[in-house]
């Protein structure tokens, strides 16, 4: 079993640090851009997000209602242990609505109910709830209450009414990041392991994984909007 704990501020540097290394561990379901280890990319983005989720979390701490809200669940056995967790965006001027930026729940102890537990608490503070995920998921937040509004680039955009939210959400901006020292080095070190050639053709696959994302996506808006052209 577990708690669900709600957080408009930092969570402890040991729950944070649990927190993180899932969005490690689970780059692949987590990431917008849903890349696996194989491909030579992997590492850098992995860092991108691990970073932009603890961007968020320290902006937890500031004076600003427009910050980021964390939902954790924990063992009910180990309370100091994370078992999932749930980020997401208030919107600045709609009281009602948010985004879901990321969610995780550690692979042992998946259907279980933690996601949707996560998702009805979030949707309890924030009704008018949005999330984007790639078309393969959507199914999994349909039966959540969500229904697909549509296609966004390589996602589908989900939303607990039929409608967007007029509302403002202040979203991480990663350019400052891919730009970072930390990031440049990490890209000229898989270029001196790998050489250029090699990671050039790891960025084409990444684009070919985007176009195929975003293809899907379309697919499946067309699919479940039939009248929507």
């Amino acid at each position: 079993m577990f708690t669900l704990v709600n957080l408009d501020t930092s969570p402890p540097e040991s729950l944070k640090s649990q927190v993180l290394q899932m969005v490690v561990d689970y780059f692949s379901d987590i990431s917008p851009v849903s890349l696996t280890p194989s491909n030579l990319l992997f590492q850098l983005y992995q860092y991108v997000i691990g970073y932009e989720v603890h961007l968020y979390l320290h902006a937890m701490n500031s004076s600003l209602d427009s910050t980021a809200r964390l939902i954790l669940a924990l063992d009910d056995e180990d309370p100091s242990r994370v078992l999932g967790f749930a980020l997401y965006l208030p919107s600045q001027d709609d009281a009602e609505a948010c985004t879901l930026a990321y969610m995780a729940v550690k692979a042992s102890h998946r259907r279980r109910g933690i996601a949707r537990a996560m998702l009805q608490q979030m949707v309890k503070h924030r009704p008018h709830a949005e999330l984007a995920c790639v078309a393969s998921k959507v199914p999994t937040f349909e039966s959540m209450g969500f229904q697909v509004l549509a296609a966004q680039g390589p996602h589908v955009l989900l939303n607990t009414r039929d409608h967007r939210s007029d509302g403002m959400v202040a979203v991480q901006d990663l350019a400052p990041i891919f730009q970072s020292k930390e990031v440049r080095q990490i890209h000229a070190y898989l270029v001196q392991q790998h050489g250029k050639k090699a990671m050039s053709e790891a960025e084409n696959k990444r684009d070919r994984l985007l176009d195929q994302m975003a293809h899907q996506a379309q697919a499946l808006v067309k699919e479940r909007l039939p009248t929507i052209h």
